[in-house]
C-alpha cells in the first residue's frame, strides 16, 4: 500500500508533467529547461523509492517474481498505439516542432483516428457526449485556476510580494536559511492546496525571493514541484491518502503508516535537490 500510494505523485518532474507546463508558464521560465533539470530529480526520487521497496520486500518476505523481457516486449508491442503518445509528445516538445498548445491538439486527433478507425471503440455518434463530459471536468478545473487567478491578481495589487521581499531582506541573511523556510512553507502549502493553485498563487510569491537569495529560476521550480509532489503524501489534504484509503477499503491511520518511510526516504530526496543545485542544473550546463 505504501508503495502504490507513493508512486502516484513520482512523474511530476518528467515529461509531459502538467505541472511543470503550468509552472514554467506562470514563472516565465522555459518549460524544456524545466523538463531536463527535472530528469536527474526525477530519476533520484524512483532509484530511491525503488531500492526501498526492495528493502521493504526482503523484510516483509515478499514472493519474487523473475523479469521476462519477452513477455515485456510482448506486451509492449499490444500497447504500442498508445506508446506513441508520450513518444509523440515528447518530440513535438523537445524538437521545437510543435507549442505546447499544438501538442495537445494533435494528440487529441491522434486519440480519436485510433479509438474510432483501430480499435474501433468510439462511435462517430458518441463523441459529442465525450466533448460535453470532457468541458464540464475542464469548465471545474478552470473554475479553480480562476479563482487562484484572481487571488494571485490581489495579492500583486496588494504588493504583497513586495512587502513579502522587504521583510525577507529584513529577516534572513542566509540563502540557506531562505531555503528551509521555503521547503517548510511548500510542504504547508501542498497539505492545504492542490497543485494547480499552489502554483498560480504561490509563484509569485517565491520567484522575487529566489531571484533575490540567487536561486536558479530553473531550480526553483524543480524544488518547488519536488516539495509540492510530497503534499500528495501529507495529511490533511494529502489526495493519494484518500485514494489508497478508499480503493484497499483501509482506514486512514492504516494508510499513514504505510506511506510514512517512503514519505521519509522522498523527504530526504527533496532536502537534496534543495541544498545541491547541481542535481538539477547538470544536465543544462
Amino acid at each position: 500500500m505504501g508503495l502504490v500510494t507513493v508512486s502516484g505523485s513520482l512523474g511530476l518532474l518528467f515529461p509531459p508533467s502538467l505541472p511543470a507546463i503550468i509552472y514554467g508558464v506562470t514563472a516565465g521560465v522555459s518549460v524544456k529547461s524545466i523538463f531536463i533539470a527535472g530528469i536527474i530529480p526525477g530519476t533520484l526520487l524512483v532509484s530511491t523509492i525503488a531500492l526501498w521497496a526492495i528493502r521493504q520486500g526482503k523484510v516483509d518476505h515478499v514472493t519474487k517474481r523473475k523479469f521476462n523481457p519477452g513477455k515485456a516486449i510482448r506486451i509492449l508491442w499490444q500497447t504500442k498505439w498508445e506508446a506513441i503518445i508520450p513518444a509523440g509528445v515528447l518530440v513535438g516538445i523537445f524538437s521545437g516542432f510543435t507549442t505546447l498548445v499544438e501538442t495537445a491538439a494533435l494528440t487529441t486527433v491522434y486519440v480519436i483516428i485510433v479509438e474510432t478507425l483501430v480499435y474501433r471503440d468510439l462511435k462517430a455518434k458518441q463523441i459529442p457526449k465525450i466533448i460535453i463530459d470532457c468541458s464540464t471536468l475542464i469548465g471545474g478545473v478552470l473554475i479553480i485556476l480562476g479563482v487562484a487567478m484572481g487571488l494571485t491578481s490581489y495579492l500583486v495589487d496588494a504588493q504583497i510580494p513586495m512587502l513579502l521581499l522587504d521583510w525577507m531582506k529584513e529577516t534572513v541573511s542566509s540563502k540557506y536559511v531562505f531555503l528551509i523556510m521555503l521547503n517548510i512553507f511548500l510542504l504547508l502549502t501542498g497539505c492545504l492546496m492542490d497543485i494547480f493553485s499552489s502554483i498560480i498563487v504561490v509563484v509569485p510569491l517565491i520567484a522575487p525571493l529566489g531571484e533575490y537569495f540567487g536561486i536558479d529560476p530553473v531550480h526553483l521550480g524543480i524544488i518547488f514541484i519536488a516539495n509540492l509532489e510530497l503534499g500528495f503524501l501529507t495529511p490533511p489534504v494529502g489526495m493519494n491518502l484518500f485514494l489508497s484509503a478508499y480503493r484497499f477499503n483501509e482506514s486512514m491511520p492504516v494508510i499513514y503508516k504505510a506511506t510514512l518511510p517512503f514519505f521519509l526516504v522522498r523527504l530526504l530526496v527533496v532536502i537534496a535537490i534543495t541544498y545541491l543545485p547541481f542535481l538539477s542544473l547538470g544536465l543544462l550546463n
